[in-house]
């Protein structure tokens, strides 16, 4: 199982992916998802000039060897950039290492603790009319739990608020970084932001959804680190009437005391941790039983590896997996996160958002979704496979995510 050979593919079918490609001596291939949204050049280039190196000639199998020289060896640690690269090495070795045992990844990991993983779509509305169609075209789609977001009055342009589509439906092309395809100079779009304005609107949000539709069914929202601590809590206080299965980020992730204030005002569930890359990230979150569920993903956390024994240490607290999913996670990330859902014995819900045609042009998944649920297959491996010759039909473009700014030009949270 010595390692022959180690690619790294950008294509961008509608956003930008990179993906490592290990191929062994007797030409078992393993994908890994390296893609960071919006700086995607600088972990080809950790890859390609640091990394793939290191790789040529060495046992494939040692996984847990190969994932500690990556992460010790550079002394230089943690950082999305060099965890995503750490991530893509070790999901394309974990890929290897099940298709030689002839087993999807999740037997590895211990077999199917159940039958799927519970989903969520993203509905979103300019308005709450808009809203409430979006909501209606995800539950035809399937979906048992949904993201609610919704512009705010006298804002332009709000986070997971995508352009409409016909009879409300989920946008496959709602990508918030801008691309460029000509010469010019590309700056990241600037988008206007005031908290108080949305603090007033959305528990009147949540109550006409839930008028319309119900309190069985799951509503999350996702506040995007743009409140202070205070704020959160007033926040999450106001919507408890409204029964979130949670509230994501509702502050600055890096404070992790930040969220002792507000577990102290509200009982509503949070979540947090799709800007984290390490469990050394998590620490005062999990010990301290801070958050509800753990958001990172497989592809900016260090891979399975990384991602199994943190969701193994959150197990300890009763605290349960959320992994991030939206599309700027390749379907070569969606499957490794798929494999641990299955897996892991404290899965809690998983986010989706379906890839476009053009994606799934690109990378031959085997993953499915039914009746609200995803499984990853019992294809051997991770059950994904890229196709080079489609991916090189569209190259790498240029794209920023956007910058807030408040009212007064203050640089705030995106």
């Amino acid at each position: 199982m010595r390692i022959k050979s180690a690619e790294v593919n950008v294509t961008s079918p509608g956003r930008n992916f990179v993906t490592l490609r290990i191929t062994t001596e007797d030409g078992v291939t393993g994908l890994g998802d390296a893609t960071l949204n919006g700086r995607e050049l600088a972990v080809r280039a950790y890859l390609d000039d640091h990394v793939v190196p290191l790789l040529l000639g060495e046992d494939a199998a040692r996984i847990e060897d190969t994932w500690q020289y990556l992460y010790r060896g550079a002394y230089w640690r943690r950082g999305p950039v060099t965890m995503a690269a750490i991530a893509a090495v070790d999901t394309a070795l974990w890929d290897i290492k099940a298709q030689y045992a002839g087993m999807p990844l999740y037997q590895l990991l211990g077999g199917a603790c159940r039958t799927g993983a519970l989903a969520y779509g993203h509905a979103s509305g300019r308005d709450v009319p808009e809203l409430l169609d979006s909501v209606r075209a995800h539950l035809a789609l399937g979906y048992r739990a949904i993201r609610i977001q919704t512009g705010i009055p006298g804002l332009d342009s709000v986070y997971g608020v995508a352009a409409s589509s016909p009879g409300g439906g989920e946008r496959y092309d709602y990508e918030p970084a801008r691309r460029v395809t000509g010469g010019g100079r590309l700056r990241p779009t600037v988008e206007i932001w005031d908290t108080r304005a949305y603090m007033r609107h959305v528990p009147a949000v949540f109550e006409a959804v839930r008028s319309e539709f119900g309190p069985e069914l799951p509503l999350l929202h996702d506040a995007h680190h743009r409140m202070t601590p205070i704020q959160a809590a007033r926040l999450s206080r106001d919507l408890e009437p409204y029964d979130l299965f949670w509230l994501e980020d509702a502050t600055p992730a890096e404070d992790q005391e930040a969220l002792r204030l507000i577990r102290h005002h509200t009982t509503t569930p949070l979540a947090i941790g799709e800007v984290f890359n390490s469990v050394h990230d998590y620490t005062t979150l999990l010990s301290g039983r801070l958050i509800d569920y753990v958001r990172s993903a497989v592809t900016h956390t260090g891979g399975v590896t990384a991602m199994k024994k943190l969701l193994d240490l959150a197990a300890v607290y009763g605290i349960r997996s959320g992994m991030h999913g939206p599309t700027d996670i390749s379907p070569v990330g969606m499957a490794a996160a798929l494999h641990l859902d299955l897996a892991v014995h404290n899965f809690g819900i998983q986010e989706y958002m379906r890839h476009s045609p053009q994606t799934l042009d690109v990378f031959r998944t085997s993953y499915r979704f039914e009746d609200g649920l995803l499984h990853p297959s019992d294809t051997p491996g991770l059950g994904v496979d890229l196709d080079t010759e489609a991916a090189a039909h569209f190259p790498y473009q240029q794209a920023y995510l956007p910058v807030n700014r408040l009212s007064d030009g203050t640089v705030h949270d995106w």
